[in-house]
């Protein structure tokens, strides 16, 4: 099973959750502080990491950016806030999601489950065999989850890739945000649609320049697409 990586500094809430996901089946790996975090992050490949915002050496949010610099793992976040610009926010620094606290146990497996299944199945499924989209200056292979800019390798976090990959896929078709929240982050997310706003414009910052042959369209009223020549 898949390697989850815990950050939080409440041991009550940490060991909560370590004894939730190896019920599950997961291997569990624990970090009660940022060093601790960097270190597993580094040392063990987790396949992907709870992350507290409350830490006491670095906030959750500097240790997201951190880890993004190397590594494209999900991450999915701690808040004891529900604040929508606190969300945004770390969003934008490469996070994938996001649950408030106080949570249900019951919620962190079920987010847990559906974002490894997201990555699996953009990984293995047999009726998706196109997994590589190019057009010009931008190479996208979802086997490996990278992307190429002017045969360059560009860092993203995996709901980029995947978004990215969903609409390039799917030339000058036009999706509402729900649509993509559906189709990229699958049913069982629980956010709102200001996060396909956040992710289109990191995607955007990303691919700035990089071709007059396409881009990546706002359908006022309507939602986006990705737009070519032709």
């Amino acid at each position: 099973m898949e390697k989850i990586l815990v950050v939080d500094d409440e041991k009550i809430t940490c060991e909560m959750l370590v004894l939730a996901l190896e019920r599950e089946g997961y291997k569990t790996l624990k970090a009660l502080n940022a060093a601790e975090a960097m270190r597993c992050c580094t040392e063990d490949n987790p396949d992907l990491m709870l992350l507290d915002v409350m830490l006491p050496d670095k906030d959750g949010w500097d240790v997201c950016k951190e880890v993004r610099k190397f590594s494209e793992i999900p991450i999915i976040m701690l808040t004891a806030k529900d604040d929508m610009v606190e969300k945004i926010l770390g969003l934008e620094l490469g996070a994938d999601d996001y649950i408030t606290k106080p949570f249900e146990v019951k919620e962190v497996l079920a987010r847990v489950k559906a974002m490894l299944r997201r990555m699996k199945s953009f990984k293995t499924a047999v009726d998706k065999p196109k997994k590589i989209v190019e057009y010009e200056n931008l190479l996208l292979d979802m086997e490996r989850y990278e992307l190429k800019l002017n045969g360059n390798v560009q860092e993203a976090p995996p709901k980029e890739l995947e978004l990215l990959f969903h609409l390039a896929s799917n030339p000058n078709k036009v999706f509402t945000r729900d649509q993509l929240l559906d189709d990229v982050w699958g049913f069982e997310y629980y956010g709102d649609s200001r996060t396909i706003d956040v992710h289109i414009k990191r995607l955007r910052n990303k691919l700035d320049g990089i071709s007059e042959k396409w881009n990546l369209k706002t359908v006022w009223g309507v939602g986006y697409k990705f737009e070519t020549e032709g």
